[in-house]
C-alpha cells in the first residue's frame, strides 16, 4: 500500500504564495508520474499540474507561469509552488501518484487526503 500525505495548505491573501508538499510512503517499488489536482466547492476535480520521474511537466492553462511543480525522487516527494494566487483558486488540493509494488506489475493510482488552500480577496 502507498500513502500520499500532503502538507502546506492554508490561508493566503490574493497575490500571495504557498508551497504544497506531498510525500509518498509505504511499500512500493517505484513512484512514477505524480501530480496535483484541485476541487473547489460545487465543482469537479481538475488537473493542476503533473510531473514524470524524468521531470517532464504539464500544467493547466490557468496556472501556467504562476505555478511550478517539482519532485525529489530520492525523497518520493512532489512539490507545488503557487504564486500570484487568486480567490477563485480556493479549493482542496489533492496529490496523485502512480506507484508500482514491484517491477513485474502495472502501476496503481493513489490519492492523498487533500489539503485546503483558501485565497482571500
Amino acid at each position: 500500500q502507498v500513502q500520499l500525505v500532503e502538507s502546506g495548505g492554508g490561508l493566503v491573501q490574493a497575490g500571495g504564495s504557498l508551497r504544497l508538499s506531498c510525500a509518498a510512503s509505504g511499500s512500493f517499488f517505484s513512484i512514477n508520474a505524480m501530480g496535483w489536482y484541485r476541487q473547489a466547492p460545487g465543482k469537479q476535480r481538475e488537473l493542476v499540474a503533473t510531473i514524470t520521474t524524468g521531470g517532464t511537466t504539464n500544467y493547466a492553462e490557468s496556472v501556467k507561469g504562476r505555478f511550478a511543480i517539482s519532485r525529489d525522487n530520492a525523497k518520493n516527494t512532489v512539490y507545488l509552488q503557487m504564486n500570484s494566487l487568486k480567490p477563485e483558486e480556493t479549493a482542496v488540493y489533492y496529490c496523485n501518484g502512480d506507484a508500482q509494488s514491484s517491477p513485474y506489475v502495472t502501476s496503481r493510482n493513489y490519492w492523498g487526503q487533500g489539503t485546503q488552500v483558501t485565497v482571500s480577496s
